[in-house]
């Protein structure tokens, strides 16, 4: 029988769950940071999570392509060489004041982390005894909000706190060298952030490179991508869920992107003191998530997310129409209810689909992540446009498609 031989490999691998936690919410937080730095419009700055999940839905199925032709150990080093280039590239995009070059750099690192996000969950999964192989995975998957938090902590305290008070108005009042100096401090302070960052993944990659690890790699055979595909979504409820999976993503990503947005505007603080209410978003996220699991016990997975996906629209509604301290706690409330989501969509979508065919069909789900590079956009545009209370409407638009997956969940289940 096997078993988990070493603990350090699997607390190692556990470790690459942490750290790209800290990249996806330290990211959160750029588009603030861009914004004030460069006097860029929220479309502008939602440029940010169209690199960063553009890069996702790009490496997804490279990257399962690479660790099946060579060992999860390989993909790690990879991802981790990829993640931590891609911090190092911040440097000078920050000396040159680039936002095309930052772009890049946020494209680079994101694909590193795809490629460990497509690695360590089939490896930790590999790493004993299959029946105990989905508690493992969840024992890993908490150190994802863990990463969350430190990414926040980190992007509040070593970025955001070291913002310059000027606004757009007043930085366009300042001469060209006033500017560029405001501007190198600033940059300087992002860049910092993230080089410390990327230490720390070179640090994680060498010891791993030197650890004695599992040698185990992905043996199924191949499977023709196209012919797969296409039986996949021949299959309405698989169809269905990759539709809501995009508008999942969407959701978060717009909800998270724009938290620090909102709260400035409605509670009159700065970047950092806004930051304080997009941790608790993630707090509360984190803790729903728990909740939501233990209810999972005594009530069906769908309809759950039915109750879920209604109290979020309300919720948005309210973060709308709703102004100050009331809005704002509205907004919060939205991450407690997309806590279930992304898992409990996953799950039901590939209910049914067995073998090696569930290997490309997971690859489609985690390819619809592509809906946080594409709505997020949207909802930077309309908030320009109309002001961020507005911009709302977007999350709800794709809250009301999640609703109606779940409600055909709830309804496929009565028929079956």
């Amino acid at each position: 029988m096997k078993r988990i031989t070493q603990i350090v490999p699997f607390l190692l691998v556990s470790l690459l769950f942490l750290m790209w936690g800290v990249a996806n919410n330290m990211n959160d937080t750029l588009l603030a940071a861009f914004r004030r730095i460069m006097s860029i419009s929220d479309l502008q700055s939602s440029l940010v999570q169209f690199a960063f999940f553009g890069a996702y839905f790009c490496f997804a199925i490279p990257a399962a392509m690479f660790i099946k032709r060579y060992t999860y150990k390989a993909g790690i080093l990879l991802g981790l060489a990829l993640y931590a280039v891609g911090t190092m590239l911040f440097y000078p995009a920050g000396a040159m004041s680039s936002y095309p070059f930052f772009l890049f750099a946020i494209y680079v690192m994101a694909g590193g982390c795809a490629i460990l996000e497509t690695t360590a969950n089939p490896y930790i999964l590999s790493m004993g005894n299959p029946d105990t192989s989905t508690r493992r995975l969840n024992i890993a998957q908490t150190f994802n909000p863990v990463g969350a938090i430190i990414g926040i902590l980190i992007s509040r305290h070593f970025i955001l706190s070291q913002l310059n008070e000027a606004d757009a108005a007043e930085r366009a009042s300042l001469s060209e060298e006033q500017l560029q100096a405001m501007q190198h401090s600033e940059f300087s302070a992002v860049s910092e952030a993230y080089l410390v960052v990327g230490a720390i993944l070179l640090v994680l990659l060498l010891v791993i490179a030197v650890s004695r690890m599992p040698k185990d790699k992905d043996t199924s055979g191949s499977l023709p991508l196209g012919a797969t595909f296409r039986r996949l979504f021949a299959n309405r409820r698989y169809r269905f869920g990759v539709i809501a999976q995009f508008f999942y993503v969407g959701v978060q990503t717009g909800i998270w992107s724009f938290t620090i947005r909102y709260v400035m505007h409605n509670l009159g603080v700065d970047e950092a003191g806004a930051a304080v209410w997009f941790l608790w978003s993630i707090i509360s996220f984190t803790l729903f998530r728990f909740i939501f699991t233990w209810l999972m016990k005594y009530v069906a997975p769908a309809r759950l997310l039915v109750v879920a996906a209604t109290v979020a629209i309300l919720f948005t509604v309210g973060a709308i129409a709703l102004q100050g301290m009331a809005g704002v706690t509205c907004l919060v409330a939205i991450s407690a209810c997309m806590s279930l989501m992304f898992p409990t969509i996953y799950g039901i979508a590939l209910d049914g689909i067995h073998g090696d065919e569930s290997k490309i069909a997971a690859s489609g789900l985690i390819m619809a992540i592509l809906g946080g590079a594409l709505i997020t956009p949207m909802q930077g545009a309309l908030s320009d446009m109309v002001g961020v209370h507005a911009s709302l409407s977007v999350p709800v638009v794709c809250l009301v498609t999640v609703l109606l997956f779940a409600l055909y969940s709830v309804s496929s289940q009565k028929r079956g």
